[in-house]
């Protein structure tokens, strides 16, 4: 294969790939990462760099399985886990996911309004119907392919956008405080469990694992990777933007400040960036609701019950959307839901990868990976116990002030979690 070819084919999985960079760079990254930047500086670019390495390593896994087996993540998790339970295991995973892309899909409609409207004056009820319907016709056609290419070049888009936005920022004295140290605490776990939660989004590894099909190992690999770390980049501008916003955060907040910085274009440019996130996600979190489905129970993507799947997480967004719910709030709170749910997902990936009986040994993953992962595992473990504590919280008054206690109870379950798998898999693999 020529240089000139291989570059193409690159450059081309690259922006197939970018289809899971447009589903996580939504409006809960551009919220999250922004409200981040805003309240901490960059004191949490730790937990943005973990959640992008995490998003490589797990993503690839997932396709992996597929492009090995020839069946996507769906279909080999109900093989593994048939018998008596496996309808109750399908829809289970399947109401999951798609509750967490209803929840993402709320704020991506959300998001993208806001957008529109810091730039132009229009009726936000007739622009959240335009989007939607721009949206089902898409989402109609049934293209994997066609599907990632447009999102590819929204996602440039974005990126231009964000990326000269955060280079005009002035970043403060302070502002890289704690930067490269991971402490989590009251007042930023929401924050850290969100930033993850919109990066490693549960339903883009069943995403990822639907559309890998056909796709060549190495260049999933290339292309994926590039994806997610540009991804990564996008996010991390996004952050740095937000470290400009004083007082009270809002799209607003975030809008003066970056005129203040760029002039009265800066506004404009942000304004784009967030619509351009807002309607990729926008066409991304129905379509992941609905390849889920289709992977848990063989529905063609032209069936009925594929496009009513699709087609019911795009009326949940554009229901908030007519509305008027607040956008911020809805959206943060949507990030920290699915970050409590990737645990779940994440642990039955991790003993599908291990498993010879489903994909063939020279795919399974290797002890460095399952360590990686397994370290992965335990720090999402550990999030979504803390924030399953905070809301214990505020139902029990007895756990009020008992930051210590948290630590040791969720520390003590995530070991325990991970014993377990580790057992699981390493004595498997001897087995086998």
């Amino acid at each position: 294969m020529s240089s000139t070819t291989t570059f193409r084919t690159r450059l081309l999985s690259i922006l197939f790939w970018s289809i899971i960079a447009a589903a996580f760079i939504g409006p809960g990254t551009v919220t999250t990462a922004s409200k981040a930047g805003a309240s901490f500086g960059m004191g949490l670019l730790w937990a943005l760099l973990f959640s992008t390495i995490a998003t490589i390593f797990l993503q690839e896994a997932a396709a992996r399985i597929t492009i090995a087996s020839g069946k996507n993540l769906g279909e080999i998790l109900a093989t593994k886990y048939g018998g008596a339970g496996k309808t109750r295991l399908k829809w289970g995973l399947f109401f999951a996911v798609a509750f967490g892309c209803a929840a993402y899909q709320a704020g991506n409609m959300l998001g993208a309004l806001g957008g529109i409207g810091l730039f132009a004056s229009v009726s936000l009820k007739l622009m959240t119907v335009v989007l939607a319907v721009i949206c089902a016709v898409f989402l109609w056609s049934g293209n994997y392919k066609r599907i990632a290419n447009l999102l590819g070049l929204v996602v440039a888009l974005m990126g231009v956008a964000f990326i000269l936005a955060a280079l005009r920022s002035s970043l403060g004295p302070g502002s890289w405080d704690g930067a490269f140290t991971p402490t989590v605490s009251n007042g930023n776990a929401l924050l850290i469990i969100g930033l993850i939660g919109t990066t490693i989004v549960p339903y883009n590894l069943f995403l990822g694992s639907g559309i890998s099909k056909g796709q060549a190992m190495s260049d999933m690999r290339w292309g994926l990777a590039l994806a997610v770390i540009i991804g990564g980049i996008i996010s991390i501008a996004i952050m740095v933007v937000g470290t400009q916003v004083e007082g009270t955060f809002s799209f607003e907040a975030i809008a003066k400040a970056m005129s203040d910085k760029m002039g009265p274009q800066g506004a404009v440019v942000f304004g784009i960036g967030l619509f351009a996130a807002g309607m990729s996600s926008s066409i991304t979190s129905p379509l992941a609701a609905a390849v889920t489905a289709q992977s848990l129970f063989d529905w063609a993507p032209t069936s009925r019950n594929f496009r009513a799947v699709w087609l019911a997480v795009l009326g949940v967004g554009l229901l908030f959307g007519l509305l008027d719910v607040k956008p911020i709030p809805a959206i943060i709170m949507a990030q920290a839901i699915n970050g409590a749910l990737l645990p779940i997902i994440a642990i039955f990936l991790l003993l599908t990868v291990n498993d010879k009986q489903l994909i063939p040994a020279e795919y399974i993953n290797t002890t460095a990976l399952n360590l990686i992962t397994l370290f992965i595992v335990g720090v999402t473990c550990f999030l979504g116990l803390h924030n399953v504590w905070k809301a214990l919280e505020k139902i029990f008054s007895s756990l009020q002030d008992s930051g210590s206690i948290s630590f040791w109870v969720n520390g003590s379950l995530s070991v325990l979690i991970l014993l377990w798998l580790g057992m699981q898999i390493f004595s498997g693999r001897e087995r086998g």
